[in-house]
């Protein structure tokens, strides 16, 4: 009697009929959008610890099925993008879950960088992909200074601590030690994407890496990406029209909370002070932001 039982229990896909039904596969979505690099210096800052949290979760969510990255990024710190791609690929093979990636305006430079934590990367017709390279900007105010009649005083403890100090006149062997960190950190960014994309890329390599960023078909064509598609339509395909996406979202840290209460408890003086400094420091990282926005046409 109990074999036969057995036997007679209905396969699963008579299950839907008897009241229960078949979960729809759960893909996590998160969304890497900004310029990236540590702490608050811009207002949607991208680095490993804001975002380690959202990964985290996004990874140990039930009936996962997959993570899709959408990314909307110009770049920013080496370092960070490293960080960041080194833990979602960890995760990945920890949790044995295969990664995605949706490029919406840009994902150049550090952005190509994350794009690159993905098994496969999916763009619009009209994205930017590519910026493959390194880039150093500032400003030397030697001159000026001259001509306003002020003296640079500057002491140092070792003869490299001044090196690229915008207030003296450029040296030739600072330039040369810049250039030999930049040509290092442009050999991992290359290294990383050929280990990710492999035999997927198609271009020429001097052309691949020489900082040039190009439209998603384009960016098909060199195989810096798979195809071209959004995170709905790609998922559906993959998973099925009956796909769950779930947005996991940045929650708000500890420290802007106590940042907040200190504010409160300050003094007039001290926060009109404190909201000075913060205006001119915003000023500035709002200006270098946009740049690298408009690097892009954005």
């Amino acid at each position: 009697m109990v074999l036969s039982a057995i036997r007679s229990t209905p396969p699963i896909s008579w299950l839907p009929f008897i009241g229960i039904s078949e979960r729809a596969p759960v893909v996590a979505v998160l969304r890497l959008n900004g310029v990236i690099a540590t702490g608050s210096k811009f207002r949607s800052g991208l680095s490993l610890a804001s975002l380690a949290p959202q990964i985290e979760r996004a990874f140990s969510m039930q009936r996962v099925s997959a993570i899709a990255l959408v990314i909307n990024s110009p770049g920013g710190s080496p370092a960070q993008s490293a960080l960041i791609c080194d833990r979602i690929r960890a995760l990945a093979k920890e949790k044995k879950k295969p990664v995605y990636a949706f490029t919406e305006d840009v994902a150049a430079s550090g952005g190509y960088w994350l794009a690159c934590a993905a098994d496969e990367i999916y763009a619009n017709e009209n994205s930017i992909i590519g910026s493959i390279g390194v880039i150093y900007g500032g400003f030397g105010f030697h001159e000026a200074l001259a001509k306003l009649g002020i003296e640079r005083r500057l002491y140092t403890a070792g003869d490299k601590k001044s090196v690229l100090d915008p207030f003296s006149p450029e040296k030739e062997l600072d330039v040369k030690r810049l250039k030999s960190l930049q040509k290092e950190l442009h050999e991992n960014f290359k290294e990383l994407v050929r280990a990710r994309r492999g035999d997927r890329l198609k271009g020429n390599a001097r052309a691949l890496f020489s900082g040039e960023f190009w439209t998603g078909p384009n960016a098909v064509d060199l195989g810096l990406i798979d195809g071209i598609g959004d995170v709905r339509s790609v998922m559906r395909a993959k998973f099925g029209d009956k796909v769950e996406l779930r947005l996991l979202m940045r929650r708000q840290g500890l420290l802007s909370m106590f940042r907040r209460d200190e504010m409160n408890r300050r003094t007039p003086f001290e926060l009109s002070s404190s909201l000075g400094q913060n205006l001119a420091e915003g000023l500035l990282a709002a200006a270098e932001e946009r740049f690298l926005w408009n690097r892009y046409g954005l």
